[in-house]
């Protein structure tokens, strides 16, 4: 059995790539960022929070075995890939491509003026070798204001995009004040991020940027202390 535990992971304990045209944020080793303690929690391999200026953005690339996600958090995310599939990702949608086999892509800034910030989340799959696929949600504030939003899952219910791993992601907006609980399975484990704001996760004070590995709860409280948006990932 493991012992209840919450290990935080502060904003300024993060890595930063500076390019320019961007600045992101890695809580786990990306790139040329590397932290043999911070490789990843569970499923969760990559969590960046990235920022890119108008006009800027990520040159065709491979990937390959992984699941990313594309969580908008200001601006708008321009899409294309090696399957035909392209759009525009804007504030409060959920983009989900699955690499499977293999794929390429290209995200652009759908703005050459405005910068575009967003979440950058890759989870290793179950399998390997799927055939690559794309999905695009909308999440819209009222659906997560005051409650956890499931934005995906690994059989796509209630709306939410279809992740090929046992992970259950969810989005909120909590004004100051709300207080929400989340039951853990047995064996389960959460990671959660802080977007912006501030709040209490099980009883330990949280702000921007800030993370935690969270193990053997029952359950997860979050207290708002400031109006917060913020992730939250249930996985095996």
């Amino acid at each position: 059995m493991v012992e209840p535990s919450i290990e935080i992971r502060r904003t300024a304990e993060r890595g930063r790539s500076q390019l320019g045209w961007l600045d992101s944020r890695h809580t786990f080793s990306f790139g040329r960022y590397y932290d043999g303690s911070q490789v990843g929690f569970g499923s969760l391999r990559v969590l960046n929070e990235d920022r890119v200026t108008g006009g800027g953005g990520f040159d065709t690339h491979g990937h390959k075995d992984i699941e990313i996600l594309s969580y908008v958090i200001e601006g708008a995310l321009e899409h294309k890939d090696s399957a035909g599939n392209e759009g525009v990702v804007r504030a409060g949608d959920v983009q989900r491509m699955s690499a499977g086999s293999g794929i390429e892509h290209s995200e652009f800034n759908n703005s050459r003026r405005d910068p575009v910030h967003f979440m950058q989340i890759w989870i290793v799959p179950k399998v390997d070798g799927l055939p690559p696929g794309y999905e695009q949600q909308a999440f819209p504030d009222e659906v997560k204001r005051g409650q956890l939003c499931l934005i995906g899952s690994h059989d796509g219910r209630d709306g939410s995009v279809t992740i090929h791993q046992d992970i259950a992601v969810y989005s909120s907006l909590l004004d100051a004040g709300d207080h929400i609980r989340h039951p853990m399975g047995d064996g389960r484990k959460a990671w959660v991020q802080i977007i912006r704001g501030e709040t209490s996760v099980n009883q330990t004070h949280m702000s921007t940027g800030d993370g935690a590995a969270i193990e053997g709860c029952e359950e997860i409280s979050l207290r708002a202390v400031r109006p917060t948006e913020l992730l939250m990932f249930d996985m095996a």
